[in-house]
Formats: C-alpha cells, structure tokens, sequence
C-alpha cells in the first residue's frame, strides 16, 4: 500500500500535462467547434433576456417546483406550446478565463489524487506499469469522462458533444495513467 502524499509527483505531473493537453485541444484542434450552436435571431433574444434582468444561474422553462404542479393542466399546456428550455445564464462581461482555468487544474489535482489513492491501493512499490496504468486509468476516466453522460440523459445536452468530450476524457485519462506508470515508487 503507498500512501497519497508519497505519490505527489505524478499527482502534479499528470496534473499539468492534462491542463496543457486540454488547452491543446480546445485552442488547436476544431472539433469542439461544433458543441454549440447560433441561437436563431440572437440579438433578439438577448435584448429581450436583457430586459428581465434574470440573475446568474441555472433556469427549466417550463418549470413547476412539485410533481402536483407538473401534472397541472396549465403546465402541461405550456409544455405542449413550448419552447422548452434548460438555460444557464453567466455574468454578463465574459468568462473570468484565470479563474476557471486554476478551476480546472485544481480538478486535475483532484482526479490526480483519487487514481493515485485507488492505485496506491491496489499496487505496491515497484509494481508493474501496466497493473498501475489499469488502476490510476480507471479512476481517471471515471472522473474525466463517467459523469459527463448525465447531461445528455438528464439535461438533453447533445449526445455528440458528450461523446467528444469523453474521447477528450480517454485522452486525459491515458495521460494520467501513463504518468503514474511511469513514476510509480520503486
């Protein structure tokens, strides 16, 4: 058993080749480029979204808080009309990209550390590459990639953007794995 503090170079090296691997694609490569799509008369809706001042957050429309609203007849009419809508409004001015990517490098730690714990669980010191690779991969891959399908199966998030961006996932977790093997403790 190797414990997680003796484990936290490749923690940091995984760590900062996924940041960089992952800035690589999204900045580089364009098959992201596809993820969203141009809201008919953009500058319409916005203008119009403006006018309502909506805080920053997550919005359904329609939306009823209980399953006895949901069942109403004046819900369901409003279903049938439509449009029905899961919105995310962000601060107005932009993305704070600092402080999303420090967001995102500190997730990698934090995948980092999950393989090296169920690794340094399952392979002692000196192991071989590949039983490390398995472990640490498949930690990794739960948390770069399991949990992105939720979205296209609860939030209607298109099936293709999940599917690429848990062949990013792989891509990650192959990183992480392959550095763990690589330093693993002797």
């Amino acid at each position: 058993m190797i414990s997680v503090v003796s484990l936290w170079i490749p923690i940091l090296i995984s760590a900062v080749i996924v940041f960089f691997v992952s800035a690589v694609i999204h900045m580089l490569l364009p098959y992201h480029r596809t993820d969203f799509r141009k809201l008919p008369s953009e500058d319409e809706v916005m203008a119009a979204l403006r006018s309502f001042h909506i805080a920053p957050g997550d919005y359904e429309m329609p939306w009823a808080g209980t399953p006895k609203e949901r069942s109403a007849p004046e819900f369901l009419e409003k279903t049938k009309r439509g449009p029905a809508a899961l919105l995310t409004v962000a601060p107005s001015g932009g993305p704070n990209m600092g402080k999303l990517l420090l967001y995102w490098f500190l997730y990698c730690i934090v995948v980092s550390v999950f393989a090296a714990y169920v690794a340094g669980r399952a392979v002692a010191h000196g192991g071989p590459y590949l039983s490390v690779f398995r472990f640490a991969g498949c930690t990794a891959f739960a948390g770069y990639s399991l949990a992105l399908l939720q979205n296209s199966i609860w939030f209607g998030r298109a099936w293709s953007s999940t599917f690429k961006s848990i062949l990013d996932g792989l891509i990650y977790t192959a990183l992480t794995a392959g550095c763990f093997g690589w330093l693993w403790p002797e």
